[in-house]
C-alpha cells in the first residue's frame, strides 16, 4: 500500500498515519504518557535499589566482591531474558497487555526481594524481578513512540523516558535516607507499588493504533485516532488536513525476529547493538559499584557513599533534560556521537590522576556519567525509529538485550580490574569502550530526528 500525498481522509490504514501525524499532543497522549511513565519510574527504581541496599548487604552477609557482582547481574541476567520474551509477546497480544504482565511481576518479585535471607536467595528473586523489568521498558518504548508524529517524538519521548531517570534519583534518596534507617529492605517495599498500575493500563489506556493496524484492526485504530482528534477540536484547536508522504509504503503483515537482520535493518541492528553494549557497560557499571566501592575502597561512611550516588544520578536528570529539549534539532546521530566522545575526557583525566580520592572519583565519574545518560536514556527513542511496527517492540526487546549484556559486564569488569590492577584502571578500560562508541556512530549510525516512522522504517 503505498500513502499518496494530501490524499483525501479515509479510513484506511494510509489515512489513519496520515490523521496521526497531524495530530498534537493532546491530554489523552499526556495521560498515557503519565501512566506508563510511572512505570517506567518504578522501573528505573528497581533498577538501582540493589546499589543503595549492597554496602549494607555487603557487610551483613559477609560478601566477596565477586559475590556482590553475582547479584548485581543476577537482575540484569533476568532483563535481558525479560527484553527479549517480552519484546516478541508485545507484537503477539499487544502492547498494553505486555505492559501489565511485566509490571505484576516486577512488583511481586520486589516483595519477595524483601524477605531474601542470603545472597543465594537474592539472586533467585532478583533474577525473576530482572525478567519484569527487562519487558516494561522496550515495550512501553514501543507503545509511547507509536503514538506521536514526526516533529515533536524526539521531546515527547524523552520527557517520558526522563521519569526513568528520575526513577534511579529516587532509589538514591531512598537508600540515602531510609536504608541508614530501617535498613535494606525499605529499597524493595517501594518497589511493590507499581503493582496498582496494572488497572490504569489494563483497562484506561487506549492500544497502540499502529499495533492495530499491523494486525488488521483498523476500525479499532480509526476509534483511537478520532478520540484523540475529538480531544483536540473540543478545546478550539483546528487540526490541519492530513499529509500522507510519496514514497511510503506501508506494510501491514507480522514481522519476524529474522527481519532485524535483512535489507537496511542488517546494519541498523548491529550499529544499536553497539551504542546499547558500550553505554551501558559504563553507565551501568558506574552507577551499580560506585557506592559499594566509596564505602570499601575509599572506606567512607554509609551516608555519604550514598549522598554521592545521589548526586550523581541527579545532575545525570539535569543533563538529560537538556538532551530532551534538544535532540530533536540536534539530531541523534550528531549527539551520540558528542556524547561519547566528551565522556572519554572526565574518564581519561581519571585514570591518568589515579582516582586516588572519593571526592575525584566524584566530580570525574559524575560528569562521565551524566554525559553517556543522555545516550542510554535516549536509546530506546532511537530504537523504535529504526524499525517498523511489525518488529518494533522486537527490536527494541533484542537491542536492549545488548544493554543487559552491558550492564552484566560493567560489574564484572570493575570487580576484576580492581582486583588486578586498582580503581583508576577502570576508568581507563571505561574510555576506550566510550572511544568505540563514538567510532561506532560516526561510521554506521543512521539519522532520524523529523521523519515519520514508515518512512524511516518501510
Amino acid at each position: 500500500m503505498t500513502i499518496k500525498e494530501n490524499a483525501d481522509v479515509d479510513g484506511s490504514a494510509a489515512g489513519i498515519v496520515a490523521r496521526l501525524e497531524r495530530l498534537p499532543v493532546s491530554r489523552p497522549l499526556v495521560w498515557a504518557r503519565m501512566v506508563v511513565g510511572s512505570a517506567t519510574f518504578f522501573d528505573g527504581y528497581t533498577t538501582l535499589a540493589i546499589a543503595y541496599a549492597m554496602p549494607v548487604l555487603a557487610k551483613l552477609w559477609q560478601l566477596s566482591p565477586s559475590k556482590v557482582g553475582l547479584v548485581i547481574s543476577s537482575g540484569y541476567l533476568g532483563q535481558l531474558i525479560g527484553a527479549l520474551f517480552f519484546g516478541w509477546l508485545a507484537e503477539r497480544i499487544g502492547r498494553l497487555r505486555t505492559l501489565t504482565i511485566t509490571v505484576s511481576i516486577f512488583a511481586v518479585m520486589s516483595v519477595a526481594c524483601i524477605f531474601s535471607w542470603n545472597a543465594t536467595s537474592l539472586i533467585v528473586f532478583r533474577f525473576i524481578q530482572g525478567i519484569g523489568t527487562g519487558g516494561e521498558v522496550p515495550v512501553a518504548s514501543a507503545y509511547v513512540n507509536e503514538f506521536v508524529g514526526a516533529r515533536s517524538r524526539g521531546r515527547f519521548f524523552l520527557l517520558y523516558e526522563l521519569l526513568f531517570l528520575v526513577g534511579l534519583v529516587f532509589a538514591g534518596l531512598i537508600g540515602y535516607e531510609l536504608v541508614p534507617r530501617f535498613g535494606w529492605q525499605m529499597m524493595f517495599w517501594i518497589g511493590v507499588v507499581p503493582v496498582a498500575l496494572t488497572v490504569p493500563l489494563r483497562f484506561f489506556l487506549p492500544e497502540s493504533p499502529r499495533w492495530l493496524l499491523t494486525h488488521g484492526r483498523i476500525p479499532e485504530a480509526e476509534a483511537v485516532i478520532s478520540r484523540l482528534e475529538k480531544d483536540v477540536t473540543d478545546r478550539g484547536v483546528a487540526l490541519p488536513p492530513p499529509v500522507r508522504a510519496t514514497g511510503i509504503v506501508a506494510s501491514f503483515e507480522r514481522g519476524s525476529w529474522r527481519d532485524l537482520f535483512s535489507g537496511i535493518y542488517r546494519k541498523r541492528t548491529l550499529t544499536l547493538w553497539m551504542l546499547w553494549f558500550c553505554s551501558y557497560l559504563i553507565n551501568n557499571g558506574l552507577a551499580t559499584w560506585l557506592p559499594t566501592l566509596y564505602r570499601t575502597v575509599f572506606n567512607i561512611p554509609l551516608r555519604t557513599s550514598l549522598l554521592y550516588g545521589l548526586i550523581m544520578t541527579t545532575v545525570a536528570v539535569v543533563v538529560s533534560f537538556v538532551c530532551a529539549i534538544s535532540i530533536d534539532k540536534v539530531g541523534r546521530r550528531p549527539w551520540y556521537i558528542g556524547a561519547f566522545g566528551l565522556a572519554v575526557i572526565p574518564l581519561g583525566v581519571l585514570w591518568i590522576i589515579g582516582a586516588n580520592t572519593a571526592i575525584q572519583v566524584l566530580v570525574f565519574a559524575t560528569c562521565a556519567y551524566a554525559i553517556i545518560q543522555t545516550i542510554t536514556y535516549s536509546l530506546y527513542l532511537y530504537s523504535a525509529e529504526l524499525y517498523p511496527t511489525r518488529m518494533r517492540a522486537v527490536g527494541a526487546g533484542i537491542g536492549s538485550a545488548w544493554l543487559r549484556a552491558g550492564s552484566m559486564a560493567g560489574p564484572a569488569l570493575i570487580g576484576f580490574v580492581v582486583a588486578e590492577s586498582g580503581v583508576h584502571t577502570v576508568f581507563l578500560s571505561f574510555a576506550i569502550v566510550a572511544i568505540a562508541g563514538a567510532v561506532t556512530c560516526a561510521l554506521f549510525a543512521t539519522e532520524t530526528k523529523g521523519r515519520v516512522l514508515e518512512e524511516l522504517s518501510p
